[in-house]
């Protein structure tokens, strides 16, 4: 509502009597959720994963253990119910968003937090208190809003050494068995992950990498590996904000939202592309337009995304290798340095190879290295020149 991204709390040092003022303001009169899952389902996403509760504690649905929510605000609608109720109408799975950390609360351990130590708490936390009330929560979200797909925590960071040191113990004990416990007990389909910037932990059923594609860490954050038993998760965002940020028109074009979603398939990792709405519930018009467009680019080419499995090839200079069933995509993000590429090692017979969706036969020549293919990549460059091995 500030315009200033969802950390403008602890970014400005806010105090919690002064930040609860926003209660009486905060109408995003022009929230749509229709809109927001239809918006999503012609981008080609396939789920929504909604902020249910940021660090900031103010909970976006009418739950009975907080009176900081969005149905106490002039808005007064339960907004999750309304995007449960799209999602289901249109066939889309819903995932929630869940911060364990909280700059709110005087129950959370603020003392031994990384932030939220500006925000004028001087009572002395109880975790057991603060376990309890996120127990209560998730049951709330688990039992009312129908199926739930995933429950994306954030925050345990807060009480680590910061990401690459030597020593990343927790200095609480967040009693994880308990809360992954009472998540599958309550759906037992419900996949939990845990955004700490480590190697996953027992309970959780897949692991995602924040503002990095799986192995790289670009950002900061991420020294863990990429898991190989488990689904993986690549998060970013439309500009350099995860909320809504009035000054930031750093936003990804086209051709950076094809390559991060390709980069992604590529790393057998789906792509969680974050859109903060405005002050006023709806999605601006930089993002809309983009993701319209990445939609359409899928309508062409999705099925060398979706369904796929990444990782036959390690990254090369030239793109990444998917494949599904007997259909092999050879996305080329840039322009090879020869005439030709190898994949090595190849052995399945071959039927034919052609740039994919125009049916061009492309030259190829199998030795004994593998095989090499002449991609005939286009003199004016492309988004993404996908190339498409069928195998017998």
């Amino acid at each position: 509502m500030l315009g200033n991204g969802e950390w403008v709390m602890n970014n400005r040092k806010i105090k919690i009597e002064d930040y609860k003022r926003y209660l009486r303001v905060f109408n995003p009169i022009d929230f749509d959720a229709e809109k927001w899952v239809l918006s999503a389902k012609n981008a080609g996403m396939k789920y929504i994963v909604f902020i249910t509760r940021h660090h900031d504690g103010f909970s976006n649905w009418d739950t009975k253990y907080s009176d900081w929510k969005i149905t106490n605000t002039p808005y007064g609608k339960d907004a999750l119910k309304m995007l449960a109720a799209a999602c289901k109408k249109y066939d889309m799975k819903l995932g929630l968003y869940y911060s364990t950390l909280d700059w709110y609360r005087n129950d959370y351990p603020y003392e031994t937090g990384r932030t939220g130590q500006a925000s004028g708490r001087t009572e002395k936390s109880n975790y057991a208190s603060y376990l309890q009330f996120m127990k209560n929560q998730l049951t709330e979200l688990l039992t009312n809003y129908g199926t739930i797909m995933s429950i994306w925590f954030d925050g345990h960071w807060d009480q680590t050494n910061y990401e690459g040191s030597a020593d990343r113990t927790s200095r609480i004990d967040w009693k994880y068995d308990e809360i992954y416990g009472l998540i599958h007990t309550l759906q037992p389909a419900c996949i939990v992950g845990n955004n700490h910037h480590l190697d996953p932990i027992s309970g959780e059923d897949f692991q995602m990498f924040e503002k990095d594609l799986p192995g790289e860490n670009t950002s900061g954050f991420n020294f863990q590996q990429p898991s190989a038993a488990m689904p993986i998760e690549t998060c970013e965002t439309m500009n350099d904000s995860w909320g809504y940020n009035v000054t930031d028109r750093n936003y990804k074009t086209l051709k950076q939202v094809i390559h991060l979603l390709v980069n992604s398939a590529g790393r057998n990792a789906n792509l969680l592309l974050n859109v903060g709405p405005m002050p006023n519930g709806e999605i601006q018009k930089e993002f809309s337009d983009t993701l319209l467009a990445a939609g359409n680019w899928l309508k062409q080419y999705g099925a060398s995304i979706y369904n796929t499995r990444g990782k036959l090839l390690p990254p090369q200079t030239w793109g990444v290798v998917t494949r599904h069933d007997k259909q092999i995509y050879l996305h080329l993000l840039k322009q090879p340095q020869t005439a030709f590429i190898l994949l090595p090692g190849f052995s399945e017979a071959i039927s034919s190879i052609e740039i994919m969706g125009t049916g061009k036969k492309l030259k190829w020549n199998k030795v004994p290295e593998g095989i090499f293919i002449y991609p005939e990549y286009p003199a004016g460059g492309a988004i993404d020149h996908v190339v498409q091995v069928n195998v017998k």
